[in-house]
């Protein structure tokens, strides 16, 4: 099934659909693992970082191997997209969708590379996303605020031909100083004005009960990437300490292990039934 269908499903049944960044075959095998054993759909993201350490091709030979090892019904995402030319690059190499994220740039410019990008990804047949709003990304302020409007969304949307908005209610990049409190009416406004899929992004650290009520009010891709790697290296720091093995098979697996609870806990949490936290 084509993403945007997909999303267009999980919307109508107010379920979301995770959107996991990977890093590597460990990171992959994670959360792929995951979305087997509880038979569940899932974005893979590659952000422009994670793509030039592992190489284009690589990445998503890596993603579609890995898809069907574990029999994962998902897709292959660009995260992040900064450029026209990174978005051509991926669509040239087969990925299912691009963002291109032109939020820090002005409405008008904003429009402009991002209507380009859906231009040429209508000739793949694949998916776009875009941003809209403020959503702090790593080591910018989490202060400052500027929430995405209900009016300029459907403006950005119509304009652009996009699928999938990602809006700036509240989240932020990377780990919070304190709890944060999603302006869940304002998406209400948003999800009643605009037609495209919406998108939460900074959903590490996002409480499940503010999750499950954005779910309710209209989100339905939720990306989740700083609690993976977090999850990951903490672990793998642990494992090292005082510990002479030098076998990374005997040692890689037991971080793997940590994202596969890890995100299981997140997809009963975005399928939006009542949680319980997985054992």
């Amino acid at each position: 099934m084509k993403l945007k269908n997909k999303l267009q499903s999980f919307t109508s049944q107010n379920r979301g659909l995770l959107a996991t960044n990977f890093y590597n075959l460990e990171t992959l095998r994670g959360v792929l693992r995951a979305a087997a054993d509880l038979n569940e759909p899932l974005i893979l993201q590659l952000t422009q970082s994670s793509i030039d350490y592992m190489g284009l091709d690589t990445a998503v030979a890596l993603g579609r191997a890995g898809l069907k090892e574990f029999g994962v019904e998902g897709w292959i995402h660009l995260d992040h997209g900064g450029s026209v030319e990174l978005a051509q690059r991926c669509l040239d190499a087969g990925f299912d969708s691009v963002m291109i994220d032109g939020s820090e740039l002005p409405f008008e410019e904003n429009v402009k590379i991002t209507a380009e990008v859906v231009k040429r990804a209508r000739k793949y047949g694949a998916h776009v996303e875009a941003e809209l709003g403020y959503v702090a990304k790593l080591g910018q302020s989490h202060e400052s605020q500027g929430f995405t409007q209900p009016e300029e969304a459907k403006r950005f949307v119509e304009e652009t031909g996009i699928d999938a908005l990602a809006v700036a209610i509240g989240t932020a990049h990377g780990f919070y100083k304190s709890e944060p409190e999603l302006q869940l009416d304002l998406l209400s406004d948003i999800a009643n004005t605009c037609s495209s899929t919406l998108v939460l992004h900074g959903g590490s650290g996002v409480p499940a009960k503010q999750l499950q009520a954005a779910i309710s009010r209209g989100i339905c891709k939720v990306n989740l990437a700083t609690e993976i790697k977090n999850i990951f290296m903490k672990t793998l720091q642990q494992q090292l300490r005082d510990n002479e093995e030098i076998d990374l098979r005997k040692v890689f697996p037991v971080a793997t292990g940590e994202i596969t609870r890890l995100v299981k806990t997140k997809l009963e949490i975005v399928k939006n039934n009542k949680f319980t936290e997985v054992a």
